[in-house]
């Protein structure tokens, strides 16, 4: 079909209201941490309805999205659940450094199943996960590489109980695998984002993490050094009251002043 062909049609599905070729819709590709799932996925509508820019998003732990984009995975932005991995890759080069901005902040809970016996646990110095969770094991993230399994790992050896807790883990590959093990009954315990507690109807939170037992959750995104222009336009909504508005319904702090 010639050129003058082409945009004669591509004017007659406009005049008769229909969507047109998803070749000729602008889309980027967000790498994002899982337990921003929910939120995000709102938050990229908005852009989308706003823009007219369709949002792919994909959701693992910020370690393995972090090892792809180094491997060449074609990322237009980079959400994080934690400085570490924003770092890594910015030391390689792999993000436009004056589009980062630490954006959310998120709190460390304890959950169990909906229907545990165990209620308002207090969590401080000395707190015995291990005999809390009886002959069950506890769920966390990888706590060697995945930030809620890293997070989790610092609260629990700053209140004493890691020696006793770690014998009892069930790590999984990211946070919202995590909330699955307690949401099925298949650990008593498990240690999650506040956020992701929250979407999740088959959990309850029965404690919370001092905050001074673990490094502040951060949530910092960039877009990625081969981006498409639209990712900075993206970058900015996030950082704009609409996107605030969504984030912090689902129980994200905002860290920054709206730009918008």
């Amino acid at each position: 079909m010639s050129a003058r062909l082409l945009a004669g049609f591509y004017l007659l599905l406009v005049l008769a209201g229909a969507p047109l070729p998803a070749a000729a819709q602008e889309s980027i590709t967000v790498f994002a941490a899982a337990s921003l799932k929910n939120a995000l996925d709102d938050a990229d509508a908005a852009f989308a309805k706003a823009t007219g820019v369709t949002v792919v998003a994909s959701y693992e732990a910020s370690s393995a999205l972090a090892r792809q984009i180094e491997a060449g995975a074609p990322a237009d932005a980079f959400i994080s659940a934690d400085l570490r991995w924003m770092d890594y890759v910015a030391g390689k080069n792999l993000i436009k450094a004056d589009t980062r901005v630490n954006l959310l902040g998120n709190r460390l809970v304890l959950i169990a199943p909906k229907d545990s016996k165990l209620d308002h646990v207090a969590i401080g110095q000395g707190f015995d996960i291990a005999k809390l969770a009886g002959d069950g094991r506890i769920a966390v993230a990888d706590v060697k590489a995945v930030p809620a399994g890293l997070y989790a790992k610092a609260a629990l050896e700053k209140l004493g109980a890691w020696a006793a807790a770690e014998p009892k883990l069930a790590m999984a590959e990211n946070v919202r695998a995590t909330l699955a093990f307690v949401a099925r009954g298949e650990t008593p315990l498990g240690i999650v984002y506040e956020t992701d507690a929250k979407i999740e109807p088959k959990v309850k939170v029965v404690g919370v993490f001092p905050e001074d037992s673990y490094p502040p959750v951060t949530y910092p995104v960039a877009a990625t050094a081969t981006s498409k222009p639209a990712a900075a336009r993206y970058v900015q909504f996030l950082r704009g009251s609409a996107a605030k508005a969504i984030f912090e319904k689902y129980g994200f702090s905002f860290l920054i002043k709206p730009v918008s």
